[in-house]
């Protein structure tokens, strides 16, 4: 990883940061991009690192990802990784949700990877670098109560696969890694129905991987250029199962996610 440049977006918390930190502990020259320039700026306060470029970054907005990739330029005049990594979830069955919380969703989550790749396309094929995708175990099974959450990483799964495809005799390495449930504040800011954050998370987030060990898978798989990455005994059980089980999969996927502390369906 010495002096890679590394781009991750949603890099002010959670996986993001935790990469951030791994990509820097391992060599890497890292920009780090979120919306909020006030964490951005804390955190580059912390860091105190000669490797570190902020660069406050909307994904759902077109410009503001190709001004990301443009600062980068400007600044290391080369990106060797991109880190799709900035979500949003969101908790509200498809009856009661507003199309806009989905829209928002797909903005972000798929649109937001679209973007960013785009811009840095030219500068990723010319050093053979990585695209990577954070997505989740949403992205393999659909589940209920996040149907913006699953179509926005079923999107961003289908996008990468074509990428790779494309890419065979390019050079260019392309990653999806599924973390599983992880402790983050991705539940906390998820939006319910009616497009608001719900605030409280409905898992016990003390039991979950944490986002520094699923940087650490990241940054491994990075360095190895793997294709895939599924990570927990859970989340690989549930991609295995539904392949071959799928219809008693959807019993298992509803009951459990009907378990969570004030389901919006049971």
């Amino acid at each position: 990883m010495k002096d890679k440049v590394a781009i991750v977006t949603g890099a002010s918390s959670g996986i993001g940061l935790a990469s951030a930190k791994e990509l820097l502990k391992r060599g890497a020259k890292v920009v780090l991009a979120a919306r909020s320039t006030e964490k951005l700026q804390s955190i580059e306060k912390e860091l105190n690192n000669p490797n570190v470029l902020i660069v406050p970054t909307d994904v759902s907005k077109e410009e503001d990802c190709k001004n990301l990739i443009d600062e980068t330029i400007k600044k290391y005049n080369k990106i060797d990784i991109l880190i799709n990594n900035a979500g949003i979830s969101m908790r509200a069955i498809f009856k009661d949700v507003k199309l806009e919380v989905i829209k928002s969703l797909m903005d972000i989550n798929f649109w937001g990877t679209v973007y960013c790749t785009h811009y840095a396309m030219p500068y990723l094929l010319e050093s053979k670098g990585s695209v990577v995708g954070v997505s989740s175990i949403a992205g393999f099974k659909g589940l209920p109560a996040r149907v913006g959450y699953s179509s926005s990483k079923f999107a961003m799964h289908g996008f990468l696969d074509v990428l790779r495809t494309e890419n065979l005799k390019t050079g260019l390495h392309v990653m999806l890694i599924a973390p599983g449930f992880t402790s983050s504040n991705i539940r906390n800011t998820a939006l319910v129905a009616d497009g608001t954050q719900q605030g409280e998370s409905p898992r016990a987030e003390e039991k979950m991987m944490s986002a520094e060990e699923v940087a650490i898978h990241l940054c491994n798989g990075l360095e190895k250029r793997k294709r895939t990455i599924i990570l927990t005994t859970q989340g690989k059980l549930t991609v295995l199962l539904n392949k071959f089980f799928p219809k008693w999969m959807d019993k298992m996927v509803y009951n459990h996610m009907a378990k969570e502390e004030n389901s919006p369906f049971k």
